[in-house]
Order: C-alpha cells, then structure tokens, then sequence
C-alpha cells in the first residue's frame, strides 16, 4: 500500500511517500481503506518531535474515513463494504496517513449520510475532543455560557457549534479576519483578540475551553464564575494552574482525546442533522502531506485540512 512515512525527525520535507505491508488484521480488528485522512496540529508535532511515538520510522496520523474491506475474529459491529469515520488509539496508533488502516472496530462509527468522505475525516480527533470536553467532562447545559479560544481552529469550530447544539451561549475568540466565520457558525459573540483583552470582554462564564495554552489559562480562569470549569486540550500554561483554579474556586481539567464508538456515533447523529459539519480549509492528495503540514503548522487555517487516497 501507498502511505506517507518519516525516517527522521524535522520539518515537513522529510515526509515521504512510500510503499508499505497493509497492516495485520487481528481479532476485534477491521481493516479500513481509506478514502480521507485528517491533519491535525498533533500530527506536526510528532513529526518534529516523536513526542509519543519515538524515535521514526513511523506513519501519523489518526483521524480516517473510508470503507471496511475486512474484519477480524469476533466483530459485529461492522462488515465489509460499511461506510465508517473514527480515529486512531491515540497517541500510540497513528497511520492514517496510508491506503489501509487496522483498528479495533469500536473506534469506528458509521460515517454520517450527508456527508462526504472528506469531511467525515474532519471530524474523529477534533470532534471528539470538543465532544469530551464540553458535554462529557463540563457537562454544559441550556444557558450556560462557554468561552472557546481559538474559535476557527480545528476544534474550536467545532466546538462553537457543539455548544449551541447543546443549548448554550457561545462566545469565540478568533481573530479580525475570521470573525464572520465564527459568527456564521453561531456563535453569540465573537471577541477579536487582537484588538481586545478578553479578560475586559467577558464575565462570569460558566465553561471555558483553551485550545492556546500559555498565559490564557490564568486569564481564562479570572473570567469563570465561581464553581466554573476550565478544560484544556493544551498542557503548557504558565504558572501554577492547580493553586490558581482553587484561589479562584474554580474546576481545572486537562484533557487528551480518547478514541470512541459511542461518542463518533453521537458526533454522527449531529452530522446527519446539520447540526454539527466541519469546514474544510482545503484538501490535497496523500502525495502532498509534506505541503499540507506546511500550510497547516503556522495556525492560520479555518478549519480542517485533510488529504484524500483515491482509489
């Protein structure tokens, strides 16, 4: 099979199309041909650093839509020819980037009806990130108000419509250029945070989700109301998050995503509702990963990238 691999640490050039084995099936396994993959920043960052994958050679990526073409001992859940979307075990099962993947099968769902391929693949990581932050681990309910930082990203996006799908205010930081995007997504109030301090903007939020990392998480807390609750899907805040969430009585979590059946279902289900759809930033051949991590690292995209494996 076709797949894009790494025998060395660095930037984007060292991505290369290669010709690998199609992976083992093993039991509770399908295989899936894969017809889209997502790009997300994790995947530049393993690139570049290993992170949790050491030392290369190794194929990334973990978001994946496509077609079982088989399925080990035991499945149920689906047969060969089913339309599926999901991710990856992450962080240690990484390989979207290839014709064929080899999953559990619960780390798939049905692909969504209304959608294509393409934008199925947009959705597993980033979706289900904003999914177990905002209605698995903060819970957010009609009324609440959520505060998402960086609104046009990946899960940002995302995660302005989950909010209202479920009921909520949703406030979104973004910057100048890409505020009617954030608004057209639904968004009550756009804050353009390079013009102003969000900090100055917003009071008493109940839900903050921080995508940036840095000094916006002792920020972001100075905005919860008391009893509020901050989650990150980022790890490099500055200061003492824990001591700062208790002086401000507020509830601190981070987050990693978690491949899963019952939340792609539920993501599904909003998909096929119009309630939930990614916006697609462009989409390249599996042949140019290397120039869709050079277009996605900066942090200036509106939405996904993904990269298609015709057949």
């Amino acid at each position: 099979m076709r797949a894009i691999s790494q025998d060395v640490l660095g930037g984007p050039e060292v991505l290369t199309l290669v010709e690998l084995d199609r992976p083992t099936l093993g039991p509770t396994d399908v295989l899936v041909r894969v017809h889209a993959a997502g790009v997300n920043p994790t995947d530049w960052k393993h690139r570049a650093t290993g992170l949790y994958l050491g030392a290369p050679p190794f194929v990334l990526g973990w978001d994946v839509s496509g077609v079982v073409e088989a399925v080990g001992a035991g499945v149920t859940l689906h047969k060969p020819g089913d339309e599926v979307f999901g991710m990856l075990d992450y962080p240690r099962g990484a390989g979207a980037y290839a014709e064929y993947v080899a999953a559990p099968s619960r780390n798939f769902a049905r692909k969504p009806e209304g959608i294509d391929h393409v934008r199925a693949a947009a959705l597993p990581v980033a979706a289900l990130t904003a999914w177990q932050a905002l209605v698995e681990t903060a819970d957010v309910q009609p009324g609440q108000r959520v505060l998402i930082h960086a609104a046009a990203g990946g899960v940002g996006h995302l995660a302005v419509q989950l909010a209202k799908a479920r009921g909520a205010q949703a406030i979104g930081t973004a910057s100048t250029p890409k505020g009617d995007f954030v608004r057209a997504l639904g968004a009550d109030e756009v804050i353009d945070y390079t013009r102003t301090d969000f900090t100055e903007a917003v009071r008493d939020v109940d839900v903050v989700l921080d995508a940036v990392g840095g000094d916006y998480g002792p920020r972001s807390l100075r905005v919860l109301r008391p009893g509020g609750i901050l989650v990150a899907i980022v790890f490099s805040h500055t200061g003492n998050m824990r001591t700062l969430a208790k002086e401000h009585g507020a509830r601190l979590e981070y987050l990693t995503v978690e491949a899963d059946h019952a939340g792609m279902t539920a993501i599904a289900k909003l998909a096929d509702q119009g309630l939930l759809l990614p916006r697609i930033d462009g989409a390249l051949p599996l042949a140019q990963a290397a120039e869709a991590h050079r277009r996605a690292e900066p942090g200036h995209t509106t939405g996904k990238l993904i990269l298609t494996i015709p057949e």
